[in-house]
């Protein structure tokens, strides 16, 4: 069994937000907290200790107390340069990852994703949700990877590769299904963070 001391949790808040209007994702209050806040309190239960990307306003989120990762270039390239950069941070065995715009993830999303990892001997396990019709839905940036996996990504990026289910497929990716499927809302736009504020209410 993979022990929680040799998993560091990294807290995806690097990305452009576009459809929030360009601002950063991750300090947008959600019932009356950051976003951050809601993804520190969920993960770090669950981790040896967390890893924060973000590539902009460093010092607001220094003040959780958690290392901060940027990415390497600063196009946004996306999900995978954030995992790059926590893979290089992260002294454990293994990473978790996870956004900071799905304040519901599950709280025992750590365990499920250890025990599908050791039981499909995989590289990575990602979350994938199943809605009231049986249909499965792909979770990647929810995922727990071991850490021997950085020279792959590294020369994933590094050929111009940037889609998450091409580089999972390379590495024999398995995944953990959880029936929730609400657990996985994210906030793209203002009116989905809405939602989810009366989702929560």
């Amino acid at each position: 069994m993979i022990a929680r001391s040799e998993i560091t949790g990294l807290l995806l808040a690097g990305g452009r937000a576009q459809r929030m209007g360009g601002i950063d994702k991750g300090l947008v209050p959600f019932q009356g907290k950051p976003l951050i806040e809601h993804a520190i309190h969920r993960l770090a239960p669950q981790v040896s200790g967390l890893l924060i990307n973000a590539n902009r306003n460093h010092d607001i989120y220094s003040h959780y107390g958690y290392p901060i990762v940027a990415d390497e270039s600063q196009d946004f390239a996306g999900p995978l340069a954030g995992y790059l950069v926590g893979l290089k941070a992260c002294d454990t065995p293994y990473m978790v990852t996870a956004p900071c715009d799905s304040p519901l993830f599950p709280t025992d999303l750590v365990t499920a994703l250890a025990d599908r990892l050791e039981k499909e001997e995989a590289n990575i396990a990602y979350a994938s949700s199943q809605d009231s019709e049986g249909k499965i839905w792909a979770q990647p940036v929810f995922c727990l990877m071991k850490r021997e996996v950085l020279d792959s990504l590294e020369q994933f990026l590094a050929d111009g590769q940037r889609k998450i289910d091409r580089w999972f497929t390379s590495q024999d990716a398995c995944t953990a299904i959880f029936a929730n499927e609400s657990a996985f809302a994210n906030a793209n736009t203002p009116e989905e963070l809405a939602q989810l504020e009366k989702f929560t209410n």
